[in-house]
């Protein structure tokens, strides 16, 4: 008998030895081990420029070269930049300014750009000409829109046949010219024959995938957001089934470029994007729960995201709501290129952002499921990362 209560009694010990290390580790913040990283190219910093999109999406491209095994490659984002915004402008004055020209934009221009324009490496464009090291579009966005409300606003009879050269010659000012041609590794190539012939991606090999109930599951639609100008589609997937392509592709050495709303309390600003459940407060009792109805907003922010906490349980419907009440929004462009656990097991994404390499992670997020369940707008991947049955199910 006596043995038996000394061999309860060390279990009772080691039970709270382990309760204990549970509750520290916990308590000392987010400690993220890798569990799967696919390659990726160098972190960039689209600084102040509404050009996540191209900087996102082109980061995509440089992983599926790395994983093709066609090398390490700078593409410059800003090539697109500027043939994106030139076709913008064209759209906005086709529909007399009732339409949207802003710096934002989405994958699909991206894809656009690669097959009716080409590609040309950074090298060839570095898209800087108002001697800043970094990208800075303050002041070009501003002329860029002024000049272009006036065209499609203007109240004119008839537009005249270079009004178009104005737009063109705006960007050539602040990104440079677009090069027809350049040397790249001691060759002459033009932007179409770079993509052709040293890239070699086919665009056709990538989807838009995306998860709403507005739309019929297993079909394409049109995310209804301004900077989906082009009216790109989407395949629309039940989120769980959503979450399944990205751990899929993960797994399977594949990246993706992930559009999501960054707008939540939860993104932090260093490296961390979480879930919490903002009703933690009620549960608490006594001395701790008067504690948390006093801080303000931001501190409870800041408590709830500072370490590894229980997070909202995300339903299909919840996405909608947020998605139809402007809760979500379509905020940030990023690639998405690894898993990683927290010391408590729970699985995050690992993110390459494009906002320079300061911050605790050296400009690497880690997403939860959670967040990445209820504010994912949509994902560009290569189609053969999705799970044959959910493939099968979208006819490709």
């Amino acid at each position: 008998m006596n043995k038996l209560i000394a061999i309860l009694a060390l279990g009772v010990c080691f039970s709270n030895v382990y309760a204990k290390s549970q509750k520290k580790k916990s308590e000392e913040g987010f400690v993220f081990t890798t569990v799967k990283e696919n390659p990726i190219t160098s972190i960039k910093d689209q600084n102040q420029s509404s050009t996540c999109w191209s900087f996102s999406t082109l980061g995509f491209l440089e992983a599926e070269l790395l994983r093709l095994g066609k090398g390490e490659f700078d593409l410059s984002e800003m090539f697109v930049v500027h043939k994106t915004m030139e076709d913008r402008a064209v759209n906005y004055v086709r529909y007399h300014g009732d339409a949207s020209f802003s710096p934002g934009g989405s994958f699909e221009d991206i894809v656009y750009c690669y097959e009716n324009y080409g590609m040309v490496p950074q090298e060839a464009m570095p898209g800087i000409m108002y001697g800043d090291s970094l990208p800075n579009h303050n002041e070009l966005d501003a002329v860029a829109e002024a000049y272009v409300q006036a065209i499609g606003k203007g109240k004119f009879k008839k537009l005249s046949p270079v009004w178009k050269n104005g737009v063109t010659t705006i960007y050539d000012n602040y990104l440079g010219v677009c090069p027809t041609e350049f040397t790249y590794n001691g060759k002459k190539y033009t932007p179409r024959t770079f993509a052709d012939e040293v890239l070699g991606l086919n665009m056709d090999d990538y989807v838009s995938l995306t998860s709403y109930t507005h739309h019929p599951f297993y079909k394409q639609f049109s995310i209804e957001v301004q900077d989906n100008w082009r009216n790109a589609l989407s395949y629309n997937l039940p989120i769980d089934e959503l979450i399944a392509v990205m751990d899929n592709a993960i797994n399977n050495g594949y990246t993706f470029a992930w559009g999501a709303d960054v707008s939540e309390q939860g993104f932090t600003r260093d490296g961390v994007a979480v879930c919490p459940d903002a009703e933690k407060g009620a549960e608490l009792t006594g001395s701790d729960k008067a504690r948390w109805l006093g801080l303000s907003r931001e501190d409870k922010r800041k408590e709830l995201t500072s370490k590894p906490l229980p997070e909202i349980e995300v339903t299909q419907e919840m996405r909608q709501v947020a998605f139809d009440n402007w809760e979500t929004t379509d905020d940030h462009g990023m690639v998405i290129y690894g898993i990683a656990k927290d010391q408590n097991g729970k699985e995050y994404y690992m993110i390459k952002n494009s906002w320079g390499t300061e911050g605790k992670y050296k400009g690497i997020w880690y997403a939860s499921k959670a967040f990445a369940a209820y504010k994912t707008m949509n994902i560009l991947v290569h189609k053969d990362a999705i799970p044959a049955d959910i493939a099968k199910k979208l006819g490709l």
